[in-house]
């Protein structure tokens, strides 16, 4: 007889994020899982202290993918830190649409987003490109950021289909609209 295979709780966290992107529902049940991973459900209990806790790696794990598609989107170039910070995340939306949904498309209601990088970290970098500082520069972000999200939005639910190039040029336009909007505000 063949031992039994030892299942660690990286394996458990790896198969819910699996699962996640294809059934995000099962991916929350243990049985689900359990079967998901061919296994009872007694080593995700031993593992954890319940399908929450489960949960919350699974979500530090989509961030942490997230977090790594954003760098290298900003370190290929092709874009200024800005915008391929928004050009990232809508990428992520079209590639990943499950992830996406379980990240930003859920009530983040009394979750501390405090340090989120896409909100408080990228201030500095529209101050740093625009000269626009303080709570104007939060405003504008605000402004971006709800494009942006919206785009993201309807390529993760297949509302719409924009391909790369139009999507640079309405945040470009925007980006930009927004600029000249703040310098003539100031004049």
């Amino acid at each position: 007889m063949a031992p039994k295979r030892k299942i660690t709780k990286e394996d458990i966290i790896s198969g819910a994020l699996e699962l996640a992107k294809t059934d995000p529902e099962r991916a929350w049940k243990a049985r689900g899982l359990a079967a998901h991973l061919g296994i009872s459900t007694q080593p995700i209990f031993t593992h954890f202290s319940g399908m929450e806790e489960v949960k919350e790696c699974v979500l530090k794990r989509a961030y942490a993918l997230f977090e790594k598609r954003m760098q290298e989107e900003i370190e290929k170039g092709k874009y200024p830190v800005y915008k391929a910070s928004g050009m990232a995340y809508v990428s992520f939306a079209r590639e990943e649409p499950a992830l996406f949904r379980l990240l930003y498309m859920r009530s983040r209601r009394g979750e501390n987003t405090e340090g989120d990088r896409l909100t408080e970290g990228l201030w500095g970098v529209v101050e740093s490109q625009t000269g626009i500082g303080g709570d104007k520069a939060k405003l504008f972000h605000l402004e971006m950021w709800s494009c942006v999200h919206g785009i993201a939005t309807m390529l993760a639910t297949g509302f719409l289909d924009l391909n790369e190039e139009a999507i640079s040029l309405i945040l470009t336009d925007l980006y930009q609209g927004l600029v000249k909007n703040e310098k003539e505000a100031v004049q």
